[in-house]
């Protein structure tokens, strides 16, 4: 891929924290049922500017949900000289693996404020859930999600 793709800004576009179960929650036994939904979506802003968001829902639930955890990370890129199939890859790939550091540490912030122990996301390898996603788009009557 040539061209230039170059991260312009990042900011937490939206964030949401709630604990339904609390103050109930902290009394039983943290062995929670954790629940991770990561999305990502781009739109052209102008000819060569792209917002890219990582979207994160965490649900973690005990005999009740114990907490959701909702956080959307952007960026906003300037990507020149790249079009087509590498710019869906790039905007797919290189930009939420660049967003997702962040997102992670955005997620860990708000459970801990919630009162709830530390919690890390594991890596995500966007490239595979891009070729995943491609790969499934190429056959007839999959569901494309990612």
């Amino acid at each position: 891929m040539s061209g230039q793709i170059r991260l312009e800004r990042m900011y937490l576009k939206d964030a949401s924290f709630e604990s339904p179960a609390s103050p109930q929650v902290f009394r039983e036994t943290w062995k929670p049922e954790i629940q991770v939904d990561i999305n990502t979506r781009s739109e052209r802003i102008e000819t060569n500017y792209f917002e890219v968001v990582v979207s994160a829902t965490i649900t973690a639930k005990m005999t009740k949900t114990a907490f959701i955890a909702e956080v959307q990370y952007a960026g906003l890129f300037m990507i020149e000289g790249v079009a087509g199939e590498d710019l869906r890859r790039a905007l797919g790939t290189i930009c939420p693996n660049t967003l997702f550091p962040y997102i992670r540490e955005s997620v860990d912030s708000l459970v801990v404020k919630g009162g709830f122990p530390a919690l890390h996301l594991a890596p995500m390898n966007f490239d595979a859930l891009y070729t995943e996603a491609m790969r499934k788009q190429k056959t007839p009557g999959a569901d494309v999600t990612h």
